[in-house]
C-alpha cells in the first residue's frame, strides 16, 4: 500500500528555508556579540560584590555604607533610562550602544581611585548614569529582528550573560584581587576595577563598527533574507494594538503592572547577586578565589534554567505560569539556603535561588512586548525597565541595613523569598489573552 505524503509548493519550501537561513544568520550575527557585550557590562556593574570583601575593611565601609553604594547605581539608571532609550531608537543602536559602553567603562575604572563613602555614591551613581539605556535598548533592538513567538528563547540566550558573568566574573574577581594585590601599591580590589574595565571600552569602540541598526542595514542579508524577515516583523505589527505614544505609556495601568512585577523579580536577582560572595563566605568558604569558583556554582544553574524555561514559553506559546514557576522555586531556594546549617546543602538551595530569580527576568520581557509596539515601545520598555531596577537600589540596600541590624543574612534572604511570591500573584493577574500570542 503507498502511502501518499502531501507536499508544499516549492516556493513555500523555499521561503521556509530563507526564512530559517535568515533567522540562523541573525542569530550568529548578533547575538553572541550582544551576550559578550552584556557580560562585560553586567560584570562591571556587579563587581563591587567582590570588592567589598577587601574594599570595606580597607576603607571603614559598613554592611549599609556598601548596601547603599551598590543600589544608588540604580537612581541614575532611573533617572536617565526613558530617554536614553528614546535616543537609541532615533539615532540608532549602533552608535549609542558604543557611547554606553566607552563611557561606563572609563567610570568603571575610575572605582580604583575611591578612597571615602561620598565619593563610592558619586561613582556609583555616574555609572549609573553611562549605563542607562543599555539594556531595555537591547530588548528593543531584539524586537526589530525577531517577533514575540521567537523572543523569550532569544532573551533568554542573551541574558544567559547575567549567569555567566558571575560563572567567569567571579572567579576572575578573586584571582584578580588575590594575585595583584600589593603590586605598584595598590590594592588587590584596585587592579580588579582597572582591568575589569578595559573590555567595556574595547568592546564599545567594536560596536560602532560591527552592529547594524536594523534588517535594512544588514549587508550580510541577502534581499529575500531581508524580505522575509521584514515581512515576519510587519505581520506581528498589524496584529498589536495601536502604538503607543510616549505620553500614552505613562498613563496605560498594564504598564504600571508591568512596573511593579518586575520590581519584584529584580529585587530577588540583585540581591543574590550583589551579595553571593558574601553569602558563600558566609557558609565557610574561605580564600578570594575559592568563594569566586564556589560563587560560580549557582550561575551555571542559572544559565541551564533559565534555557530551558525560554524554550518551553516559546514552544508552548505560554508566558505566566513559566513566570510563576521559577519565581516559587526561587523563593524556596531563599527560604531552606537561610535556615540550613549545612554549607553544602546551603550552596545547593542558594543554587536554586539563582536559577529562579534570575530565571525571571528573560521570561518577564516577553509579556510587555507582546503589546507594546513603535516608538511606544522604546519608551515602554526604557519605563518598565527603570522602575522595575529601582530594586537595584532598593535590594542591596535593603540586605546591608537587615544584615547590620539582625547581624545575619537570614532575615534579608526571607525578605527576598516574600517578594519573589508576591511577583508570582501579580503575574497571575495579567490576561493571558494580552501575552499568550
Amino acid at each position: 500500500m503507498t502511502v501518499l505524503t502531501p507536499t508544499l509548493p516549492a516556493e513555500t519550501m523555499a521561503a521556509i528555508e530563507t526564512r530559517r537561513i535568515a533567522y540562523s544568520k541573525v542569530f550568529w550575527r548578533i547575538v553572541p556579540f550582544l551576550m559578550l557585550c552584556y557580560v562585560v557590562a553586567y560584570l562591571d556593574r556587579v563587581n563591587v560584590g567582590f570588592a567589598k570583601l577587601d574594599m570595606s575593611a580597607d576603607l571603614g565601609f559598613s554592611e549599609t555604607v556598601y548596601g547603599l553604594g551598590a543600589g544608588i547605581f540604580f537612581i541614575g539608571y532611573f533617572l536617565f533610562e526613558v530617554p536614553s532609550n528614546v535616543i537609541l531608537h532615533k539615532v540608532g543602536a549602533r552608535m549609542w550602544i558604543a557611547r554606553i559602553m566607552i563611557t561606563w567603562g572609563l567610570i568603571s575604572a575610575g572605582f580604583m581611585f575611591v578612597e571615602s563613602a561620598p565619593m563610592f555614591y558619586l561613582l556609583r551613581f555616574l555609572l549609573g548614569v553611562a549605563e542607562a539605556g543599555f539594556y531595555p535598548g537591547i530588548i528593543l533592538f531584539l524586537t526589530y529582528w525577531y517577533p514575540s513567538h521567537r523572543r523569550a528563547k532569544i532573551i533568554a540566550v542573551f541574558m544567559s550573560a547575567i549567569p555567566i558573568s558571575g560563572i567567569f566574573g567571579n572567579p576572575l574577581s578573586g584571582w584578580i584581587m588575590d594575585s595583584f594585590h600589593g603590586d605598584s601599591g595598590l590594592a588587590g580590589w584596585q587592579w580588579m576595577f582597572l582591568i575589569e574595565a578595559v573590555p567595556a571600552v574595547l568592546l564599545g569602540i567594536a560596536v560602532f563598527f560591527f552592529l547594524d541598526n536594523g534588517i535594512r542595514d544588514a549587508k550580510w542579508l541577502s534581499e529575500a533574507e531581508k524580505r522575509v524577515l521584514e515581512e515576519e516583523i510587519e505581520r506581528e505589527e498589524r496584529h498589536k494594538e495601536k502604538a503607543h505614544s510616549v505620553a500614552g505609556v505613562f498613563r496605560d495601568g498594564r504598564i504600571w503592572l508591568m512596573c511593579l512585577i518586575y520590581f519584584c523579580f529584580v529585587m530577588g536577582q540583585y540581591g543574590l547577586t550583589f551579595w553571593m560572595p558574601t553569602l558563600v563566605k558566609a557558609t565557610g568558604v574561605t580564600g578570594n578565589l575559592n568563594i569566586g569558583l564556589i560563587s560560580a556554582i549557582p550561575f551555571i544553574c542559572a544559565v541551564v534554567a533559565m534555557n530551558l524555561f525560554g524554550r518551553s514559553a516559546d514552544w508552548h506559546r505560554e508566558r505566566r505560569w513559566h513566570l510563576v514557576v521559577p519565581a516559587l522555586l526561587g523563593a524556596v531556594g531563599f527560604i531552606v539556603a537561610a535556615t540550613s546549617s549545612d554549607p553544602t546543602i546551603a550552596i545547593a538551595f542558594l543554587s536554586l535561588a539563582a536559577a529562579g530569580a534570575i530565571t525571571c527576568a528573560p521570561l518577564f520581557w516577553s509579556l510587555p512586548t507582546a503589546f507594546l509596539a513603535g516608538t511606544g515601545a522604546a519608551a515602554g520598555i526604557a519605563l518598565i525597565n527603570s522602575v522595575g531596577n529601582l530594586a537595584g537600589f532598593v535590594s542591596p540596600y535593603l540586605v546591608g541595613y537587615l544584615k547590620d541590624l539582625t547581624g545575619t543574612t537570614h532575615v534579608a534572604m526571607y525578605a527576598l523569598a516574600a517578594i519573589l511570591v508576591a511577583g508570582a500573584i501579580l503575574v497571575l493577574t495579567t490576561p493571558p489573552k494580552l501575552v499568550n500570542k
